[in-house]
C-alpha cells in the first residue's frame, strides 16, 4: 500500500474527496432550504390553492430594527381574495380584472405587496415621508416651480383637483408625493411624483383620468402614510397606465 492509505482501495486523499462532496451536497440543500423562507408558501394562479414547495424551513422570528417581530416561512394563507379570473382556458394565461374599478383590484400593473402597515422610519426611528407643513425646515427650491395651489388634469384633459402640499422624503432630501385636494375638498389623495408633470399652469397626469382622483386609496393619518398604503397607492396610478381607459388594454395593432 502506498503512503496514506488505508486499506488498498481506499487513502486519506480519497475520504477528504468523499467529505467535500458530502459537504457541498449539505451546503447545496441549506441554501435552497433558505431561499424558501421568503416568498413561500405560493398560492395557485386561481388563488385557491396553495404550493408550499420543498423543502420548507422551519418559522424563524426576526426582530425589526423600530420594533415589532416578523416570522417567515409565514404558512397562514393571503387573506386577500383575487378578483380576477383568466382571460382564456389555458395555463397561464393573462388574468383580468373583475372589481367593479380594475384599478383597485391589485392585478397586474396594480398589485402590490402586503408590506407593513406602519410609516417607514429613518436610521433615528422618525417618520421618514411627512408633508412640508410639518417638515417646516424644507422647502421648495427657488429654481423650481411651486406647484401648491395649481390644478391637477387626467390624461384626458379634465381636473381632478387643486394641490394643497408636498410630502418630502426627509432622509433622501426628496419629494415622494403631491397631495391633492380632491371631490370639492371632501378629501385629499396623495399623488406619487414619478407619475407627475409639473408645468407653470398645472399638474399633470397621464395615468389616470381627471374622474378617478376621487377613487385614489387614502391614508389614516393626514401627516402620514404607512408603508402598505404607499403600496396601494403606487398600484392605483401603475393600474391606471393600463386600465384607466378601455382602449389602452387592447392591442395597438
Amino acid at each position: 500500500m502506498g503512503t496514506g492509505a488505508i486499506t488498498q482501495y481506499v487513502d486519506v486523499a480519497q475520504l477528504v474527496l468523499y467529505a467535500f462532496w458530502i459537504f457541498f451536497a449539505g451546503l447545496v440543500y441549506y441554501l435552497v432550504r433558505e431561499n424558501h423562507r421568503e416568498g413561500y408558501p405560493m398560492e395557485t394562479e386561481d388563488g385557491r390553492g396553495v404550493i408550499t414547495g420543498w423543502p420548507i424551513p422551519e418559522p424563524k422570528t426576526f426582530k425589526l430594527a423600530h420594533g415589532g417581530e416578523a416570522v417567515v416561512p409565514n404558512l397562514t394563507p393571503s387573506p386577500q381574495t383575487l378578483k380576477a379570473e383568466p382571460a382564456h382556458s389555458w395555463a397561464g394565461a393573462p388574468l383580468v380584472p373583475t372589481g367593479e374599478n380594475p384599478m383597485l383590484d391589485g392585478v397586474g400593473p396594480g398589485a402590490w405587496a402586503d408590506r407593513a402597515d406602519v410609516p417607514d422610519m429613518d436610521f433615528e426611528g422618525n417618520i421618514k415621508i411627512v408633508p412640508l407643513r410639518v417638515a417646516t425646515d424644507f422647502q421648495v427650491s427657488a429654481k423650481d416651480n411651486d406647484p401648491r395651489g395649481l390644478p391637477v388634469v387626467g390624461a384626458d384633459g379634465v381636473v381632478g383637483g387643486t394641490v394643497v402640499d408636498l410630502w418630502v422624503d426627509k432622509a433622501e432630501s426628496l419629494f415622494r408625493y403631491i397631495e391633492v385636494e380632491v371631490d370639492g375638498g371632501a378629501r385629499r389623495v396623495l399623488l406619487p411624483i414619478n407619475f407627475a408633470r409639473i408645468r407653470r399652469d398645472e399638474v399633470f397626469v397621464r395615468a389616470i383620468l381627471g374622474s378617478q382622483f376621487g377613487a385614489v386609496p387614502g391614508t389614516r393619518s393626514a401627516e402620514q402614510v404607512t408603508q402598505l398604503e404607499e403600496e396601494k397607492i403606487m398600484a392605483y396610478f401603475g393600474a391606471g397606465l393600463l386600465y384607466a381607459e378601455p382602449s389602452r388594454v387592447d392591442p395597438l395593432i
